[in-house]
């Protein structure tokens, strides 16, 4: 191919990857970045195979920018998804030293389990 027909390709990609990823809701994000998070750590894989076996200097400087820029990349998609994550926890209120949380499901007590053999005193 030559180098016009990619650079077409590349921009296509470009708008078409803007439409789709801005058309998802909040609630779908995060899982489609760990989807991406998983096909960026493929990529971090590729980048560092070819630069491990570049034996031209222009690919093995691009290699490493690839490296790189992956890595970024993959960086960035934790980040994100680690704050999205946080978003859906629930806030944690301040509380005083004295006072402790109240918890609002009752507690599970346990009923007494006596040894064998032991025999209860009825009075």
């Amino acid at each position: 191919m030559d180098g016009i027909a990619l650079l077409t390709i590349t921009v296509l990609a470009v708008f078409v990857g803007f439409e789709v990823v801005s058309k998802v809701s909040s609630t779908l994000h995060t899982p489609l970045m760990s989807g991406a998070n998983a096909i960026h750590g493929i990529i971090l894989v590729g980048a560092i195979i070819v630069a491990g076996q570049a034996s031209d200097p222009w690919v093995l400087a691009v290699a490493l920018l690839a490296v790189v820029l992956a890595t970024a990349n993959l960086v960035g998609g934790f980040v994100v998804t680690d704050r999205m994550l946080e978003m859906f926890r629930g806030r944690k209120r301040d509380l005083p030293a004295d006072k402790e949380p109240v918890s609002k499901t009752p507690e599970f007590k346990s009923p007494e389990v006596k040894s064998p053999g032991v025999k209860e005193d009825f009075r």
